[in-house]
């Protein structure tokens, strides 16, 4: 055969390479419950669909070429359903997937192409970090992250062109953790950790003895930094998290998201749906209850569940298209949204504001969270940016008042003045200054007051509250049907699509921090 001895290098070379770090540090990372970095890409893309790039890079640090195939970093191409994806995938076998030049190098110009070309970008996280002694010493220092004057500045920042999704799969400590923060969506295995710098670190640098479920597990995450979106229980989940999010998003931000066949049953609760919500005006529900019944079947996919639990942040189909849900939740202090909340819409309004999803809002507030640790969390300001970010949305806006919609809370929530395409209320609604009790208070103050005289200056207001008052100013669109909301969402939205942008927005938040 000709060129015999060449392709015998050659397949020893990619023998080399699929060995990743070898066949025991393959088992450990199975006995951790761990796929290895191969294994994950094979599962979570299409079957034989992945298209390898920088398969044969290594170390340029001299003497490590074959300590360290692909350089601990598996980048290429695949498809998920069918659909176009760029995958880099942390290989931990091979020195804890440390970063150095060449795998800066490879990451870095995978999402940089990627964003060009308008195709999704999906990193696979469980690294330990920066590699030394490579990143040692001024040459060492100044070199990483491509070596080039602006190569460090296009790695670690980013505008929103196509989506990028991060899966913490392990300890990810450094590079992960930057990609995370990156991310337009991430999802965080039980069992991993990510943050600046790991437990070893902090003991030597610092004295504190923590572990990585402390510093940077999935509770800390995802309940109070909010850095995580969703929690998956094992690497499968995480994955079926993955292609479930980007079935809701385009590919890029020229296109629209895809449409899908309506669920069978979908809107078939409709007629009953006011049982889902109590007469007392003072009782607690779940809002969840009343999306699922509005939105296509099983489509509700939350973003952020357990952080900011007052307002409901959620991707979700109407007639198969896709939707971006902002909706209080007054099973959590009452739907009264607190800074977390406040900081979980914004980020959820510049993702729809730049992949072209419309948002629907769903009103039952009692207003913000406020007092001494509001104040000192900045909740002033965060309304404001709040506000801000609602003020640059291009795609359409419907907003529905369910029940109560009191105080600034009501503007923020995409009311009246708000470029709002259509603003309607329930007959249930109540909108508002204050809670009617409130301002009863505040009328009688420290005064001794009659009972019944307070109560029926309380009836008075909850009847001033009604939404009736502001259709008849044509403050509001309409008071409609609670049983025809699904209807005049999807016709709403039919009428807000622009035919001129052909439902193409001007993605004004694009370049907004992904994290707060």
């Amino acid at each position: 055969m000709p060129f015999e001895k060449e392709l015998e290098i050659f397949e020893k070379k990619k023998a080399m390479v699929l060995e990743m770090g070898g066949t025991d540090k393959i088992h450990r990372q199975h006995d951790k419950g761990r796929y290895s970095a191969r294994e994950r890409i094979d599962r979570l893309l299409d079957p034989d669909t992945f298209f390898e790039v920088g398969r044969f890079a290594h170390s340029d640090i001299a003497g490590m070429e074959d300590k360290t195939p692909a350089d601990s970093k598996i980048t290429g191409y695949g498809k998920i359903s069918g659909r176009r994806v760029a995958v880099s995938a942390n290989d931990f076998t091979v020195l804890a997937a440390t970063s150095s030049r060449i795998a800066g190098r490879k990451e870095g110009e995978l999402k940089a192409y990627a964003a060009r070309k308008g195709i999704p970008m999906i990193y696979l996280g469980e690294a330990g970090g920066a590699r030394m002694p490579d990143i040692m010493g001024s040459k060492g220092l100044a070199s990483f992250g491509g070596g080039s004057f602006d190569s460090y500045i296009k790695i670690m920042s980013r505008v929103r062109q196509s989506p990028m999704v991060t899966a913490i799969l392990g300890e990810c400590y450094g590079m992960p953790t930057w990609m995370a923060c990156l991310s337009d969506f991430v999802v965080q295995v039980k069992g991993s950790a990510m943050g600046v710098s790991g437990p070893r670190v902090l003991e030597m640098a610092l004295s504190q003895v923590i572990t990585d479920e402390e510093l940077g597990g999935f509770a800390v995450h995802s309940e109070i930094t909010g850095n995580a979106d969703r929690v998956a229980e094992n690497e499968d989940h995480c994955f079926d998290l993955i292609r479930q999010f980007l079935s809701y998003l385009p590919s890029h931000n020229s296109q629209t998201p895809p449409v899908y066949t309506v669920p069978e049953g979908s809107g078939a609760s409709m007629e009953n749906i006011l049982e889902l919500l109590p007469e007392k005006r003072s009782r607690t529900y779940d809002m969840r209850t009343i999306l699922s019944c509005i939105m296509d079947q099983d489509s509700l996919f939350e973003i952020k569940p357990d952080f900011g639990k007052s307002v409901i942040t959620a991707l979700a189909r109407i007639n198969g298209a896709s939707v971006g849900i902002v909706a209080n939740q007054p099973a959590f202090m009452a739907g009264a949204m607190d800074t977390n909340g406040i900081d979980k819409v914004i980020s959820f309004l510049c993702l729809c504001d730049s992949y072209n999803i419309p948002l629907v809002f769903f009103h039952d507030t009692p207003g913000f969270l406020v007092g001494k640790e509001a104040e000192r969390n900045r909740v002033a300001a965060r309304v404001m940016n709040y506000m801000n970010a609602l003020g640059q949305i291009t795609v359409p806006k419907i907003s529905i008042i369910v029940r109560k919609s009191y105080g600034m809370a009501f503007w923020n929530m995409s009311g009246s003045g708000c470029a709002t395409d259509f603003l309607v209320a329930w007959p249930t609604a109540e909108m508002s200054f204050v809670d009617p009790a409130i301002a009863a208070n505040v009328v009688y103050g420290s005064r001794d007051a009659d009972p019944k005289e307070k109560e029926a200056l309380i009836r008075s207001m909850v009847e001033d509250a009604s939404p009736f008052g502001a259709a008849g100013a044509f403050h509001i669109h309409d008071v409609i049907d609670p049983r025809h909301t699904r209807t005049y969402i999807t016709e709403a939205l039919e009428i807000a699509g622009d035919a001129v942008s052909g439902g193409i927005g001007e993605h004004k938040l694009a370049n907004w921090p992904t994290k707060f």
